[in-house]
């Protein structure tokens, strides 16, 4: 019988904090590539949150996100982008498409123009390949707006995009010159 979805939710936020950004919270250690042992997680969760290898692997399969990935036997799990602690994903840089997107709150457009976009505390700025998703990226935020990116032009003055296995575009900035606000 499946978990309500609360439960699910409930999972996958603490998955992404302590895989993303406090392994410490728990005492949970990561390889240099971002893996943690899923037996570990699971007792070092304790009493905070009860979780079982078939609900953490339950999580993993339905975040429509797919925020995560285990290894092949099951036995570790890691977060697939959006860290703010030093992992390695082993990313290998791709050729983007010709235009990417970001969602943003209005409230950081300003700041924006002025500087580009910069990863903040996590490794990469996290573009979209549609307008919906980044829609509903800003949507988080507060009243969104959606930057378009000329990622393909941005690729051949030399700048490097990295496809996360859950599909979001990577890069470690974006200047200012390269945005274009379209909503």
């Amino acid at each position: 019988m499946r978990k309500p979805e609360q439960d699910f939710t409930k999972v996958s936020k603490f998955l992404s904090y302590v895989l993303r950004h406090k392994p410490e919270a728990i005492n949970l250690t990561l390889d240099d590539k971002g893996w943690a042992s899923v037996a570990d997680i699971i007792e070092k969760a304790k009493p905070q949150i009860t979780l079982t290898p078939a609900l953490i692997r339950q999580v993993v399969i339905d975040n429509e996100k797919k925020r995560f990935s285990l290894s092949y036997d099951n036995q570790y799990i890691r977060a697939n982008q959006g860290h703010s602690i030093k992992v390695d994903l082993q990313l290998i840089p791709e050729k983007p498409p010709a235009v990417l997107y970001h969602g943003t709150a209005t409230r950081f457009l300003d700041s924006i123009k002025r500087e580009g976009l910069k990863p903040g505390k996590r490794h990469h700025v996290h573009l979209s390949s549609d307008i919906e998703t980044a829609t509903a990226v800003g949507k988080r935020y507060g009243k969104p707006s959606i930057i378009e990116i000329p990622a393909s032009a941005m690729h051949q003055q030399g700048f490097k995009f990295f496809l996360s296995k859950n599909k979001v575009w990577l890069t470690e900035y974006v200047p200012a010159n390269f945005l274009t606000v379209i909503v």
